[in-house]
């Protein structure tokens, strides 16, 4: 039997003709099809207007043909399995990007990139075509990854930035002013030796929120004095070997601020350790504020970046940069806020 529309035509309605009787390009079309925020209301409602009209049914294996789509985006994560089933953050980001594609038929494929040779092999999928767009987690300054891919034309989107002047896409939140918030709260209180824990430092997240508390500091009057400063890498026991290293060199330091929750956790621990009250004698803060945050003994003042929201805002991202591939990158600051509990 032959497929006849409301129109009377026989066949299977084209993109083309639904574009031509709603009076909008090919593309938007396909923007309303793969559901795209990109589209103004009425002219989505003009164009399902339109495909209702003519009958037109979507063929999403032809268009995944026609397109090279596979309905598929991978959210690659270059660090360890530890540190992944360490830390919320990774959990949060994951829960945001599922909820920003569940109204969609993308399939997520999540990735850990540990080495070289597992970064070869993800370019290699990439490149066969496996893939409509990457999110990338937890970026290091050195990663080539997000280049390579860009290169290969791929939609890539990451959650943070690799420098101030990042070309690709990206979701960050404000880090310099958390920080600056944080030790500014720890100042206000009444704290003048404030030291803090770093994360790595070749990833730009940790340099802002060290960036930050130097301002702070600065501001109040504080000791800048790089002896201040211990450098950790996000995981718990670099919080507890950088506080141990800060109380050896000022026996007197009457506050910290961690770069992370699971920063300022092993902090926690160390300062037990020594003796210290926190806050009598030291107040703690972190950065996140991850369940780990309401957890610890006592509860951690923390800065509360919207992770789940930044995941979401990758998916739209990204979904816009598959669906309309010659838009411009975007690039989102989300802002952050202090959540003041027990620990200072």
């Amino acid at each position: 039997m032959v497929a006849r529309g409301r129109t009377g035509r026989t066949g299977q309605p084209t993109l083309e003709e639904v574009a031509a009787l709603a009076g909008v390009g090919r593309g938007t079309v396909s923007r309303v099809i793969n559901n795209s925020p990109r589209v103004k209301d009425s002219t989505r409602q003009l164009v399902q207007h339109a495909i209702t009209e003519l009958g037109y049914i979507p063929n999403r294996a032809a268009r995944a043909l026609a397109g090279s789509r596979t309905d598929a985006v991978a959210l690659v994560i270059p660090e360890t399995e530890k540190r992944f089933f360490a830390e919320p953050y990774f959990s949060d980001v994951l829960q945001g990007v599922g909820s920003g594609l569940a109204d969609t038929e993308m399939q997520l494929l999540l990735t850990l990139v540990r080495t070289e040779n597992e970064r070869r092999r993800f370019l290699q999928y990439a490149r066969a075509g496996r893939v409509d767009g990457v999110l990338l987690v937890s970026v290091h300054g050195s990663d080539p990854l997000p280049d390579l891919l860009a290169e290969m034309g791929l939609p890539t989107v990451l959650s943070g930035r690799r420098s101030a002047d990042e070309s690709v896409s990206y979701v960050d939140s404000d880090n310099v002013g958390g920080a600056r918030r944080a030790v500014r709260h720890l100042a206000e209180t009444g704290r003048r030796r404030i030291a803090t824990i770093t994360g790595p430092l070749d990833m730009y997240v940790a340099q802002c929120r060290l960036g930050g508390y130097r301002e702070a500091v600065a501001s109040a009057g504080g000791d800048q004095d790089p002896s201040w400063t211990a450098h950790g890498d996000f995981t718990e026991e670099s919080g507890r070997r950088a506080m141990a290293e800060l109380l050896a060199r000022h026996p007197d330091l009457d506050a910290v601020f961690a770069a992370s929750d699971v920063m300022a956790a092993g902090a926690l621990h160390s300062l037990r350790a020594a003796g210290r009250r926190v806050p009598h004698d030291v107040a703690v803060v972190g950065f996140d504020d991850s369940p780990i945050a309401r957890h610890t003994d006592p509860a951690l003042t923390s800065v509360r970046q919207p992770v789940e929201e930044m995941g979401r805002a990758m998916a739209r991202v990204l979904l816009e940069g598959i669906n309309d591939p010659g838009s411009p990158h975007q690039h989102a600051v989300l802002p952050t806020e202090l959540v003041r509990r027990a620990s200072s």
